[in-house]
């Protein structure tokens, strides 16, 4: 049987190679590079636009749980971050250009697969599953929302800029993690009291760019831009990406504040501003970000864009299965288009969206995993009634409290519990194939 997937980033590639592995023929369309997108800069599958991190590894918090849940049920996208890894301390990050680059050279293993590079501008042939992405092109958008009745939402989002390595000024800066975690993973840019408040008027009297088309669709709070953050008051950055929290400089002082700057890739040649994203215009972002000492003669190879994210109203649209619920036949969604936020869980949506169309296909009922579980908590997060819907990111605030009464006890409480109930629920459900 043949599948559709529209859209060859995180999700859309999840979601084709486990269909592939599943023996299914899959045409993939993406429509990069005959046309782009404002974000993407190539035409490659899973491109990373914003930051290179997947977040942390700690499988006791949500995002490292998260990650511990697709490694059990053998996500690949996972497994070739692992490959393509670049020091980060506690998070994953990845070389961008290695990750997209093994990513297509895994997909290509695959003689059953039909690769399109082509706008899709109509509902695919179904069973499809449509993962094009926060940055959906118009026609596509426009059958989406005469589809299902019930509009979109946009949000802005913002990518951070990335700098040179050697032209930091290693004389105002260090190598460290905080808490003396990661070894030599960050560089940090500390500031004096004076200097951050030099930077703190300079950002927020920076002009921004116009964003035609965009008035009053409002700043999400998950990617908020520095400059926004910044504006809510003089010392909102100080506990937010500028805390020195945990640093000290080589001579043992906590510095008012720390710009934090992370690997961008495997060389060490480019770093990436951790929380700099922002809708700065470039001149300004120049301007700017060179205040911050260590940075003062900084090159730029790749200034901060803002750009447009769209998401459906889940809940009105959605099962838990992210399965279109009007549709006769079987359609789902994948991606930040049905609601998750982040890189680890638009993978996710793309992996448990595959399997719910290849159980709907065997004509076996819908199975969602255990809300004890945070993939299975966040996808039926997309699916409840809610008023003021907004894209979700894994939270340990979406499960139900564990049976621990020490604090420091509940992050291995979430942990032992959703690895025991999603092991059962993969052997219940007999859910194949999970593992590559």
């Amino acid at each position: 049987m043949r599948i559709t997937v529209v859209g060859g980033g995180l999700a859309g590639c999840e979601a084709a190679l486990y269909l592939l592995k599943a023996g299914y023929s899959v045409e993939l369309t993406e429509m990069r590079p005959q046309k782009m997108t404002p974000a993407h800069k190539t035409g490659g599958f899973a491109e990373l636009v914003c930051s290179n991190s997947l977040k942390s590894t700690d499988p006791y918090t949500a995002k490292g749980l998260l990650k511990a849940e697709l490694r059990l049920m053998g996500c690949s996208l996972l497994k070739i971050a692992a490959e393509c890894a670049v020091p980060a301390g506690g998070a994953l990050a990845v070389d961008r250009v290695q990750f997209s680059e093994k990513t297509g050279a895994e997909l290509a293993k695959y003689t059953n697969l039909t690769v399109t590079r082509a706008e899709a501008e109509e509902i695919p042939v179904l069973p499809a599953i449509i993962a094009a992405g926060p940055l959906t092109s118009g026609g596509l958008l426009d059958k989406l929302a005469l589809l299902t009745g019930s509009g979109n939402l946009f949000f802005f989002d913002a990518a951070a800029p990335i700098i040179s390595a050697q032209s930091a000024d290693m004389s105002r800066a260090f190598f460290g993690g905080r808490y003396g975690k990661g070894g030599e993973d960050y560089l940090n840019c500390p500031m004096t009291r004076e200097e951050y408040g030099v930077f703190w008027e300079a950002l927020t009297g920076a002009e921004t760019v116009k964003l035609h088309g965009f008035e009053g669709a409002g700043v999400f709070e998950g990617c908020m831009p520095v400059e926004v953050m910044a504006k809510r008051g003089r010392d909102t950055l100080l506990f937010g990406p500028l805390r020195p929290v945990g640093l000290r400089t080589p001579d043992g002082e906590r510095p008012h504040a720390v710009v934090q700057l992370r690997k961008e890739n495997a060389a060490g040649e480019m770093y990436n501003l951790v929380g700099f994203q922002t809708n700065l215009t470039f001149a300004e972002q120049k301007r700017v970000f060179s205040l911050i000492p260590a940075l003062k003669d900084a090159e730029f190879l790749r200034y901060g864009v803002m750009h447009r994210n769209t998401y459906l109203n889940s809940p009105k649209v959605l099962t838990a299965a992210f399965r279109l619920k009007n549709s006769a036949n079987p359609l789902y969604i994948g991606g930040q288009l049905s609601g998750t936020e982040g890189y680890v869980e638009s993978i996710m949506s793309g992996l448990l969206a595959a399997v719910a169309l290849d159980r709907e296909l065997k004509g076996l009922p819908e199975a969602v995993p255990p809300e004890t579980t945070v993939c299975g908590a966040l996808s039926r997060y997309i699916a409840a009634e809610n008023g003021a819907f907004q894209p979700m990111n894994a939270n340990f605030g979406l499960l139900p409290p564990p049976d621990a009464k020490r604090k420091q006890e509940r992050g291995k409480a979430y942990h032992d519990r959703s690895l025991s109930d999603l092991t059962a629920f993969i052997e219940e459900n007999r859910i194949e194939p999970f593992f590559p």
